[in-house]
């Protein structure tokens, strides 16, 4: 036995190891700086924030910023973050975030194909340049065409960053700038493997091709993935030039990186910035995203970002900043049928993308995953799990979950599987995403997996097919909200209202990387010039295009206009096609909410014309920070280092916030449900013309008992464009309701021609 005495020495030994590697590990972090308060003996702040960072650390400096916010990113002990945290100048220093992606018939579905005379051609006072930070961009993509485009704009201040088999000439008039940032990435994983990554804007993963195209890609006749979806694929604002900022790696995106991009893409010139990434919600001053989003606003840059893909939960949701569009997902009218043929002549319909040799039209055994296999994980057909001897030349079916759907399919494959049968589980329910697969599989709801397995529970000798049909159009209902789009409430700030607005985002065509397969695995051997893959990483780029279009159709307006326009004109219920009702919800197949789509989804033959918009400024955002009871140096963190002050005998409140939406919050902190008595908040909103003189009249309505609404005035006459017009809205509840309940309505003004629509979220928290 060892001695107590020297097994107290070795502890004491240990715990001094763990507390000395705990004082010299380092991480990233974000230095915000007061410009302002720059000593007059510094004639440039890159020397100034050099000075104060080796005051306290010897470390080396990542990346200064200039544009989006002012300050610096380093490589610091949590001891050193400390004191650089008390050194004069210092507003915050803030530890790295590392961010995720948010993994051709579109403008026909948006009514836009064929009405090129709604939006002015590029070449005008309104010529756009989208920039998308993502993963990079395959310039060799048809997308990327620039035929017919004119010169590239003389305010353009882009450039396109050599690296490993990318050079100046990869850009052109289309892809007008290309760069990428690695430094945080790098700090934090180690040095890159170029045989696995390219340190250049070139594209190894898919993902960024396939947004940047999404949103402004030139038209590709004759595109399609293995024949599935053919036709002519093109962006939402074909005529706009795209630029890439590549911040995203194969471990993920950092915020250093991130605003180095958004630094460099407000710098050179972008209108419209999309960002398909997020890290959960964090309050404002801590989320790099929303720190740069407040510059980029400031600069007359409107940024569009994905809600995730964390559905159907509610309070998922990532990029909730009010001076961000936060875009939601919503399903397309076409669709992939793939058909599961049982042994007991009952079918079943799927989805499938598989392209490869069919299996015979002759039923051959099925077998389920979790009954072959001798793990407890073995339903999921995780790599390794399958007995050979057990699915060998049958169909094997799989529990969606936990690992990658086509990965499952793999796994089958290796374990000597024909074919496979992916079902849905509850957190899915119905919503189907196609699949490029490599071996014969389909994609079934929760309620036909659920029927499946009972077949092969019930049958000595279960037997089946599949059998996949190709592409079908006209798909009714659609849209529905995807069950994967991330919902509200907003867990930062309940009362505004979030997402803003849907988009679509399952089964998108776009371009793809030449370097990755469409499943994006190492095995998979297969190349392609387009792909189709689903998230809300699909659906913002479709609001970033669209907003591009609209910026050039009217370059006059802020980008809370624009979001105004898109939001205002958006529909929750189904119109047209023999379809009536509200949006449904593919989790549930019931109807869907605010908290799921928020305005609704995007229409922009409508948006182009609103009649009236709900304007902000940065007044009104700093405002709403003071109503969030924001210290001065808050304020600054996000405003680049301005000083802003909230005047001690001036009201603040956050529903005074010229939103298109309302979020009411009711408090039960003073008293049981139903014993307090009526409980009444107040609105105050501000309503733009941007068209004709008319006279607005207003109808509102909340589809909750004891919950009353009242406008006041209920008519606004606008005599002129530009004219503003103010109006309150009170929510009068009659007795306090249960924590949790909900309730929601919509606020339209028309004058006959526009109806300027606004939803309704009710809460009691």
């Amino acid at each position: 036995m060892m001695p107590t005495r020297l097994l107290l020495l070795l502890l004491v030994v240990a715990a001094l190891a763990v507390a000395a590697e705990t004082a010299e590990r380092r991480d990233t972090y974000i230095v915000h700086m007061a410009k302002s308060a720059m000593p007059a003996e510094y004639a440039d702040h890159g020397d100034w924030y050099g000075a104060s960072l080796r005051s306290v650390s010897p470390a080396k400096m990542l990346y200064a910023y200039d544009t989006v916010m002012h300050g610096f990113s380093a490589r610091l002990t949590e001891q050193e973050a400390s004191d650089m945290a008390a050194a004069d100048g210092v507003l915050a220093v803030n530890p790295e975030t590392r961010y995720e992606l948010h993994t051709t018939r579109t403008p026909e579905f948006l009514g836009i194909a064929g009405s090129d005379n709604l939006f002015p051609q590029s070449g005008t006072a309104g010529d756009v340049v989208v920039g998308v930070l993502d993963t990079g961009v395959w310039p060799e993509s048809r997308s990327y065409d620039d035929a017919g485009l004119p010169e590239v704009p003389s305010s353009w201040m882009g450039t396109c960053m050599a690296g490993p088999g990318f050079d100046s000439s990869s850009c052109n008039r289309k892809l007008v700038g290309a760069r990428f940032f690695s430094r945080g990435y790098e700090a934090a994983m180690g040095p890159m493997d170029t045989s696995r990554e390219s340190r250049s804007p070139r594209d190894d993963d898919g993902h960024g091709t396939h947004t940047s195209s999404t949103a402004a890609g030139s038209a590709v006749a004759d595109a399609d993935l293995f024949g599935f979806a053919s036709g002519t694929a093109r962006g939402m604002a074909p005529r706009a030039r795209v630029a890439v900022y590549k911040v995203c790696w194969l471990g993920g995106c950092f915020s250093s990186d991130i605003l180095a991009g958004m630094d460099a893409a407000v710098a050179d010139g972008c209108g419209v910035l999309s960002l398909s990434l997020g890290g959960g919600s964090a309050d404002y001053m801590r989320d790099s995203v929303a720190i740069g989003a407040f510059a980029a606003m400031e600069q007359n840059v409107l940024v569009s970002c994905s809600a995730g893909n964390a559905g159907p939960g509610s309070s998922t949701l990532s990029n909730v900043a009010p001076w961000i569009t936060t875009v939601g997902a919503g399903t397309l009218d076409r669709d992939f049928p793939a058909y599961v043929m049982l042994g007991d002549g009952k079918n079943y319909t799927g989805v499938s993308l598989y392209a490869g040799k069919a299996l015979p039209t002759t039923p051959i055994p099925i077998v389920y995953a979790g009954n072959a296999s001798n793990s407890t994980s073995g339903n999921l057909c995780m790599p390794g799990t399958l007995s050979t001897e057990k699915v060998s030349g049958k169909i094997v079916v799989c529990d969606r979950g936990i690992n990658a759907r086509v990965q499952k399919g793999f796994v089958v494959r290796d374990a000597g599987g024909a074919g496979m049968v992916l079902a849905n589980t509850a957190a899915n329910g119905q919503e189907l995403v196609a699949d490029a697969h490599l071996l014969p599989a389909a994609g079934v709801g929760e309620k036909e997996g659920t029927l499946i397995k009972s077949y092969i529970a019930s049958d000595p000798k279960p037997t089946a097919t599949i059998v996949v049909a190709g592409t079908q159009v006209d798909v009714r209902p659609s849209p529905l909200v995807a069950a994967f789009s991330s919902r509200g409430p907003n867990m930062v700030t309940p009362e505004i209202l979030k997402p803003d607005i849907i988009a679509p985002g399952v089964n998108i065509l776009a371009a793809w990387t030449g370097k990755a397969g469409p499943t994006g695995l190492v095995a998979d051997t297969r190349r392609v010039s387009f792909n189709i893959i689903s998230g809300t990483s699909m659906s913002c780029p479709h609001v970033s295009g669209l907003a591009a279009l609209l910026r050039s159709a009217h370059p006059e307006w802020s980008p809370a206009a624009v979001r105004s326009a898109l939001m205002t004109t958006a529909y929750s219920a189904y119109t047209g096609g023999g379809q009536s009702g509200p949006i449904l919800d593919a989790a549930t197949d019931k109807a869907a909410t605010p908290f799921d789509y928020g305005a609704g989804h995007v229409d922009p033959a409508r948006a182009v014309e609103p009649g009236l918009v709900y304007d902000l400024g940065t007044g009104d955002y700093v405002d709403f920070l003071c109503a969030l009871k924001y210290t001065p140096n808050m304020i600054a963190a996000l405003s680049r280092g301005k000083t802003y002050s909230c005047a001690a005998n001036k009201t603040y409140s956050i529903s005074s916030l010229n939103y298109p939406s309302f979020s009411v919050a009711y408090s039960t902190e003073n008293g049981e449900a139903g014993e307090s008595g009526p409980t009444t908040v107040t609105h105050t909103r501000t309503l733009t013309n941007v068209g004709a003189a008319g006279t607005y009249k207003v109808a509102a309505s909340v589809s909750m008992s004891g919950v009353a609404v009242v406008v006041k005035p209920t008519a606004l006459a606008f005599k002129a464009a530009g004219e503003k017009k103010s109006y309150t809205v009170s929510f009068t509840a009659a007795k306090s309701q249960p924590s949790g309940t909900v309730g929601f309505g919509r606020l339209v003004w028309s004058d006959g021609k526009h109806s300027v629509a606004s939803p309704i979220a009710l809460t009691w928290t």
